[in-house]
């Protein structure tokens, strides 16, 4: 089998699992689609297909829906155990970004609510571009270069970082990460979002 076909195999089932947790979080607060539609900023069709795990959303999308429901992005990726010790093996992480260059983005980690914090392993083939939102307010995020180089832009300021390079910068405003040169480039990434579900789930949601 090819790769491409194990990749589609591996980002359908991804897919999928995502759709039945969201479908089980929105059930477990009573809410309807429309309103976590609402709640997320997304429209009803996405969410529909969503949870029918026919489409492949966006980091950002997964982002919003996540926040809504108040469990963070890990808990829509991870299989829930009740274990203190949670281990990912390598290559069992969840790739929610995938480029046409080979370039992947894999959430390896993550923590439960409400400060969450999530570990990502990232490549960016040569010429890739991820662009994310701004996230929940409070929201940080550290970097550090593994291979290559990268041009991470956050609003209004760009720098460049090469291999060993670590950065710390605010994940609540736009920001994104680039590899404009012709070799591949990987780092790892955290993202620590203070207070997620403090809204949902005390029954108010997010405007």
């Amino acid at each position: 089998m090819h790769y491409g076909a194990l990749v589609d195999q591996a980002t359908a089932a991804l897919a999928s699992a995502i759709g039945g947790r969201v479908r089980q979080e929105r059930q477990s607060l009573r809410w309807s689609l429309d309103r976590l539609a609402e709640a997320a900023g997304v429209s009803r069709r996405m969410l529909v297909n969503v949870e029918q795990g026919s489409a492949n959303p966006s980091v950002g999308t997964l982002l919003r829906i996540s926040d809504a429901l108040g469990v963070g992005l890990p808990a829509l990726v991870e299989l829930p155990t009740p274990r203190p010790v949670k281990v990912t093996r390598s290559g069992e992480g969840a790739a929610l970004w995938i480029s046409d260059n080979g370039g992947r983005g894999v959430l390896v980690a993550g923590t439960e609510p409400p400060d969450v914090v999530e570990l990502w392993d990232w490549t960016l083939g040569a010429g890739d571009r991820h662009e994310s939102e701004a996230h929940t307010p409070g929201t940080r995020e550290l970097l550090h270069v593994q291979e290559g180089a990268i041009t991470l832009e956050v609003a209004d300021e760009s720098v460049t970082l090469d291999a060993g390079d670590a950065v710390a910068f605010p994940g609540d405003v736009p920001h994104a990460y680039a590899n404009p040169g012709p070799h591949r480039a990987r780092f790892s990434l955290t993202v620590h979002e203070p207070g997620v579900g403090t809204g949902a789930r005390s029954g108010g949601g997010h405007a």
